[in-house]
């Protein structure tokens, strides 16, 4: 959590059109304002707020911007909505387990499953993890498990609307109307339909 901690306060947040900027500012008023309400839930909730980021204000963005910084939640539980909810917002909590199979539960018991990731040397416990483990797309010493286009994009249980992901091959079945044809042409007008079954023979 200290390593954590280090690397959230670093985090370069500006003008997103500025390449050297890790992060821009949150989309709307209404959208940082949600996220920083569940900052404040957390609290309340009795989590660790370890880093703060309701407070950041960059430089050179004085003429506004729906800004905030880095946030790192210890002692996280599975009741509390920092825990149960999709924030969309720079909001890390971290939820303490004593081992692989509490982990494994952790994600498997969440009704959401967008991506999931796990960091190991230890080939049989990465097998184990990507067999059991119930999410759309899962890294294995990756940490943002989001495949290239040619991959479908989209997670299992409450992560995914419909009955189909948004890109790759279940992409195109999604925006394409099928249509199967099946044709003979018979040798000549003059022989008659030919009506029996195909055959190898």
């Amino acid at each position: 959590v200290e390593r954590l901690a280090r690397k959230v306060r670093s985090l370069k947040i500006g003008d997103g059109m500025d390449r050297d900027n890790e992060m821009g500012p949150l989309i709307t008023r209404e959208h940082r304002a949600r996220v920083e309400s569940y900052i404040g839930r957390g609290v309340e909730e009795g989590a660790e707020l370890v880093v703060d980021g309701r407070e950041l204000r960059p430089r050179g963005t004085e003429s506004g911007g729906f800004f905030l910084g880095g946030t790192l939640f210890d002692r996280v539980t599975r009741s509390m909505a920092i825990y149960r909810d999709e924030i969309f917002g720079p909001v890390l909590p971290v939820v303490r387990v004593a081992d692989f199979e509490q982990a494994l539960d952790l994600v498997n018991r969440h009704e959401y499953g967008n991506g999931t990731a796990i960091f190991t040397r230890d080939g049989d416990v990465a097998r184990t993890f990507a067999n059991r483990v119930k999410a759309g797309m899962v890294g294995l010493n990756i940490a943002i498990p989001v495949p290239l286009a040619f991959h479908s994009f989209g997670g299992w249980k409450r992560s995914l609307f419909g009955s189909h992901n948004i890109y790759g091959p279940e992409g195109v079945r999604f925006f394409t109307r099928v249509k199967t044809m099946t044709s003979r042409w018979p040798s000549g007008v003059r022989t008659g339909p030919n009506l029996d079954f195909p055959s190898s023979s």
